[in-house]
Formats: C-alpha cells, sequence, structure tokens
C-alpha cells in the first residue's frame, strides 16, 4: 500500500536541523507602490561558492608584502559591496566569491603598484543575514542562513516550525527590496515546489519577508 503523507511532513523532512529563531513579526502586507508579480527569481544552487555579502570581515595576504598586510588582517565590506586597502583604495566585490576577489584584488595591485602579485583572501568572521518568516508557520519570525551556504523558501518555512494547518502554501508571498531601493512582492506556490521535493525552490535574500497566508473557506 502507497503511504501518502502530508504536505507538512514533506517540507519538514526537507531540513535536518532547526536554527533558532527571534521573537515573531506581525503579518507584513505588500507596501504602498510595490510591485507586485509572479516569482520568478533564481532556482537556489545549494552547492554554490559562497558570495562575499556586506559586513563580512576579511584578511587579506600578498605574499611578501609585510608592510601592506600589516593593514590588511581586518578588512569589512561596506554595504555598498566594498572595501578600503591600501594604494588602490575602492574594490568592488559586489557578487563575488573569496576566490574572486583574490582575482580582483590581484589585478588592481598588479595594475600600477606590484609586479603579478600573489593574494590570498580569508573570511575571518560571516555576517549574519536572515529573513523573517511570518502568518501562518508554527514559529514565526526571524530565519538565520547557515554559514556559508545560501536558504530556499521551502526551507526557511521549515526552520520556522513549518507551516499550520490553516496555511494556503499556493498563495504565498516573498517581499523583497532591490539594489535601487524598490519593494518587489511576488506571489509563489510553495506547495508546487514541495511537490517537487524542493527541486528549483527560490533562493532567498538576506532582509527577505515571506508570509504565509491563511486559507479562504
Amino acid at each position: 500500500m502507497n503511504q501518502v503523507y502530508s504536505p507538512r511532513f514533506l517540507v519538514l523532512a526537507l531540513v535536518q536541523s532547526i536554527v533558532s529563531s527571534g521573537p515573531a513579526l506581525g503579518a507584513q502586507p505588500a507596501e504602498p507602490g510595490a510591485r507586485v508579480g509572479r516569482a520568478e527569481a533564481p532556482a537556489a544552487a545549494p552547492d554554490r561558492e559562497y558570495l562575499l555579502q556586506p559586513q563580512d570581515l576579511l584578511r587579506i595576504f600578498i605574499f611578501q608584502h609585510d608592510d601592506l598586510n600589516k593593514q590588511m588582517e581586518a578588512v569589512r565590506i561596506s554595504d555598498a559591496h566594498t572595501i578600503s586597502l591600501p594604494l588602490v583604495n575602492s574594490v568592488n566585490l559586489r557578487g563575488r566569491t573569496a576566490r574572486q576577489a583574490e582575482e580582483v584584488i590581484r589585478a588592481a595591485y598588479d595594475r600600477d603598484y606590484l609586479v603579478n602579485p600573489q593574494v590570498s583572501v580569508i573570511v575571518v568572521k560571516y555576517a549574519e543575514r536572515s529573513v523573517n518568516v511570518v502568518g501562518q508557520v508554527n514559529n514565526a519570525g526571524r530565519v538565520l542562513f547557515p554559514q556559508e551556504k545560501g536558504l530556499t523558501i521551502v526551507e526557511a518555512i521549515a526552520l520556522a516550525g513549518g507551516q499550520t494547518r490553516l496555511a494556503d502554501l499556493r498563495k504565498v508571498r516573498l517581499t523583497r527590496k532591490t539594489a535601487d531601493g524598490e519593494t518587489v512582492v511576488e506571489e509563489i506556490d510553495v506547495d508546487a515546489l514541495m511537490k517537487r521535493g524542493g527541486r528549483d525552490a527560490i533562493a532567498l535574500q538576506r532582509d527577505d519577508v515571506i508570509f504565509i497566508p491563511e486559507r479562504a473557506f
């Protein structure tokens, strides 16, 4: 006899560990002027290398350049995704991994100051990233990203204790601030994502708000 599992069982089974969440927040309606549409966000890539984030703390090392290294033992990424380094000043690391940052920094120094520098970038401390999951979940509130990893909308709901029996997972709303300050609200059929085993789940970004509405009876 084939067993039939509830949607709540399926979403909880996708995540092994539960991250402690903060105080619950109220439901988040779409802001005035927000753009509303169907979700077209990129699918999550769980094995993708970590992209450097604002407030990450880096240690930058250039082989055989101790004077420079002393000034780069603790370099914090700004909210604009830039770092300030001796001689080359501002370097943009938006959308870069640590390995890609090494190449960007190497090129900046190689251009005018050093000959074929060998650069190493280490993340000393990762910035704390979180989303808020509100509405019809068992532990509404703040959900933390795992360090060095991404977080999908399915995983975030699971980490918030899973949906309640009243939840309408077909009309989940994702609210996001874009880089230019625009508020975008997307409606996502999480129920369909769960039925596909979480494949192609929407990848979340820092400070996203996920609202799970109540089913209409």
